[in-house]
């Protein structure tokens, strides 16, 4: 059994973490991740300017729902002042932990300084955090990668700096900022920093079923497993990590029907979040994933994307998933 996580005063009972995803993790993908079985959740990226500056904008970014605690609100920027300012907002709200974005190779992002161009400063980094760390009371964690690229290999050097700059944990994705998503996560580095740092390190990368978040636990001696993309259409997956870590047991894959009742409650959140028209415009990425390999989804992606109405995507799920 692997033992909870504790960051600052927050204690996430399960060590793992659906990991923050612009454009997915809002309150509704969120409370179903929770519900599954992830021990804390994270808001999608939040750039700090544009909270200052437009906080009407921003604002749907910063909903949730009381069911989703434990959980991180995820902010990005490389100007200490405004991260400082969105943070102290944040705290405002209610959250239990705030995170540093300092991983994200997006190239707007980047090509602001933002994300992961922060790792090619550390100093710059460290400064940052420091002012975040003065602004707030809550937790302050920070996620990094591997570095820029394999030239710039620094993931233990940042880390160090946010340990002597106040992080209450670290992230890092096992791959460098060329790499985006591509390729293999390289696990060493999570090790490497865990072995350099002595606060939580959440190893991401290349989490896919449950398997994958035992080996990475033994493989590194990470804190905690963070999980992205392996999630999408498939909350079963923090049910099954957290079946193999605390009972050594395999659970079996989600029938047809349970796809449909989970598809359908995930509309109904996200039209509860935002409206029927948005809400159904978001879930047609979202029942996409759902489908995703199995039979006759090629088609039903078709109708899918047609879908305008509640009820229409509500008979396309139904009708496919339950026959599926």
């Amino acid at each position: 059994m692997i033992p909870s996580l504790q960051i600052g005063p927050v204690e996430i009972k399960t060590p793992v973490v659906a990991a923050p995803m612009a454009g997915v993790t809002n309150a509704a993908f969120r409370l179903l991740a929770r519900e599954a079985g992830a021990g804390l959740v994270s808001s999608e990226m939040i750039s700090a300017k544009g909270l200052v500056y437009n906080l009407k904008r921003t604002l749907p970014l910063l909903k949730f729902f009381p069911g989703e605690r434990p959980i991180s609100m995820q902010i990005f920027g490389s100007d200490p002042c405004f991260m400082a300012r969105a943070a102290a907002y944040i705290q405002g709200l209610g959250p239990d932990i705030i995170d540093i974005n300092m991983g994200c190779p997006v190239a707007k992002v980047v090509r602001g300084g933002d994300g992961c161009a922060l790792m090619r400063d550390p100093g710059k980094a460290g400064e940052i955090i420091t002012a975040v760390r003065k602004a707030v009371s809550l937790p302050v964690t920070v996620k990094i990668r591997k570095g820029w690229d394999l030239g710039e290999v620094n993931a233990v050097e940042v880390a160090r700096v946010a340990r002597d700059r106040g992080a209450a944990a670290i992230t890092v994705h096992g791959r460098t900022r060329d790499q985006f998503y591509g390729g293999k996560a390289d696990w060493d580095i999570i090790r490497q920093v865990v072995e350099a740092v002595d606060i939580p390190v959440i190893g991401s990368g290349d989490i896919f079923a449950p398997r994958d978040a035992l080996a990475m636990f033994r493989e590194t001696g990470c804190a905690a497993v963070m999980v992205g993309r392996g999630a999408l259409g498939n909350p079963w997956l923090f049910a099954g990590i957290r079946a193999l870590l605390e009972k050594g047991e395999t659970l079996p894959p989600p029938t047809g029907a349970e796809k449909a009742a989970m598809a359908l409650r995930h509309m109904d959140l996200l039209v509860e979040l935002k409206g029927e028209k948005t809400g159904i415009r978001e879930m047609r990425k979202h029942a996409s994933w759902y489908v995703k390999g199995l039979k006759g989804a090629a088609a039903a992606r078709q109708d899918i994307c047609r879908a305008e109405t509640r009820e229409e995507m509500r008979k396309v799920l139904a009708e496919f998933l339950q026959v599926s």
